[in-house]
Formats: C-alpha cells, structure tokens, sequence
C-alpha cells in the first residue's frame, strides 16, 4: 500500500463522498474511484458500502482507518523529524576569496544557506587566487573564490554567473577621468600598478599589447584596496577588478572600465576530499543555486 492511497482512503472516510473528496484531494472523481478500487482488490476485502447520498466504511473498513491513520501520522512524523535533521546540521564552513563583484553574490548565497542552516558557522579568508588555492591545498580552507584565469585542474568547481569587469583607478582630476572607457593607448607610458598574480599580469600585458611597457610598471600589488590607496595619492595608475573597490568615493577615485576586458570567476573545491556534514551540505547547495552556469 502506498502512503498516498491511504491519505485517499481517509478523505473519503472523513468525507462520507468521493466526490468531496476528490475535490478536496485535487484529483478527479474516477480517478479516485479507480484508485480505492485497486486498493480494495490489494487487499482483498470490500472496504466502503456506497449509498445514494453517503460512503461509509465497513468493519474491514474501520480497521483499515485506525491503522492508516498511524501510518499516515507516523509518515508525518518521519518527515518533520528529517526536516529538522536538515536544521541541526552544524559546524564551520572556510572560505577564501578576493576582492571581487562575486564576493556579493556568494553572500546571497551564503544567507539563503544560513537560513536553511542556522547553526552552521563561516570562517571567511580574503586572499589573491593562488594564495587560496594554496590554503585548500593544505586543508586549511573548504572552498575558494577564485578569479580566472586560474589553474582548477585539479579542483571541483561551479562557475558563477557574474563578470568582473576590470577598471583603471585614478584621482578624479586625472585626465583619463573624463574618459568613459579606457582603451590600452590611453595607458601608453602612464605609470601603472598592476596585481600581484602572473596569470593576471599575463592577462593585463595580452590587453595591454604594444601600449605594454615593463618600465612603466612602478609597483605589483596583491590587495585592491592598498592599489587604490596608492593610485589617490598619485603614484600611478592601478588596475584592478572594478568591483574590488564597490564602496569607492568618487570625490576621492575615478574608476573607469578597461575597455574590452571582463574576467569570470568559480568556487571550487578540493576534488575527492573528505569533508564535515556542514561543508557537503554547503557543496550540495551551490550547485543548485541560481545563477549558477551549467555545465
């Protein structure tokens, strides 16, 4: 017998009509005439006696719902009682990531997944690509927010639907400030701070192209934020992800788009680790999350 074909019984028990009850179930009549049909040949026994006005159980009947009713609330139980399994799911969930865009779109997902999971705790990392995947390597972080390009070879990873554009920093009276985007000859033999990684810089320089000059670049720096710093004081211009930066003055920075040049980013995980229940859970959660690029 099937849980769903006893919570058709009871209706119509409760109801004294199958056609009620079928109302109430959301099914057509038929359809539930067939069903309590088949349940009375499982069984063997004739379960209602149908009247012109009224459905009443026989004794075969009244047994089946005194059982069924246990079934059906004991089904019931088991399932808030795994509903609450999901809830009591604690434990520390490590993060490492950059000064990114998708920082904010991890934190969406990090509240829904709280809310599912109110006792898990997060331990939050911030670090350049390879400094993390470094971390994860040594045990010592979960997963990685990582921009690319990023070796993830060996790594288990979603890639996040969310473009971080790149942007070049500047006081507010620099000149290129009046510029809408920034094209690479507009960089030709200006100062530069650049990141700190190599597959970025590569990147930068592939962007860059004859406009590159490795004289110009005065300082490499793996924080966003102390690039900045350094670019409103005057001692050149950075180039970072624009959204390292989302709380920027403008009275202070000039951010401007690098004309062309978006990068994307994953999360990833070391690939066939062993991992707490809080960090599978949370695995098991962003795969499915929307905004998530399928594979």
């Amino acid at each position: 017998m099937e849980t769903r074909v006893l919570k058709y019984f009871l209706a119509v028990a409760r109801e004294e009509n199958i056609t009620k009850a079928a109302e109430q179930l959301h099914i057509t009549q038929p359809t539930l005439s067939r069903q309590l049909a088949q349940l009375e040949d499982e069984l063997g026994v004739h379960l209602f006696e149908r009247g012109t006005r009224r459905t009443t159980l026989t004794s075969e009947g009244l047994l089946l719902r005194r059982r069924a009713e246990e079934i059906v609330e004991l089904m019931d139980k088991t399932e808030r009682e795994l509903a609450e399994q999901e809830e009591l799911v604690d434990g520390t969930v490590s993060i490492g990531w950059g000064e990114l865009e998708s920082v904010k779109f991890v934190a969406s997902m990090l509240r829904a997944f709280s809310e599912k999971y109110p006792l898990v705790r997060y331990r939050l990392y911030s670090a350049n690509a390879d400094h993390t995947k470094t971390q994860i390597d040594r045990g010592l972080l979960d997963v990685g927010l990582l921009i690319e390009p990023a070796d993830i070879s060996k790594y288990e990873f979603v890639r996040l639907g969310v473009k971080e554009r790149w942007a070049a920093i500047m006081p507010p009276d620099d000149p290129l400030a009046a510029l809408e985007t920034i094209r690479p000859g507009d960089l030709r033999g200006r100062r530069l701070i650049i990141p700190f990684r190599p597959n970025v810089q590569s990147e930068l320089i592939n962007w860059l192209g004859d406009a590159y000059d490795a004289d110009c670049v005065m300082c490499v720096s793996n924080m966003s934020t102390n690039s900045a710093i350094m670019a409103k004081h005057g001692f050149g211009c950075a180039l970072a992800v624009e959204g390292s930066l989302p709380y920027a003055d403008p009275n202070e920075l000039a951010l401007r788009p690098l004309e062309g040049l978006v990068s994307t980013s994953v999360l990833a995980w070391k690939r066939e680790q062993p991992f707490s229940p809080a960090v599978t859970k949370f695995i098991e959660f962003v795969k499915c999350f929307p905004g998530i690029e399928k594979r």
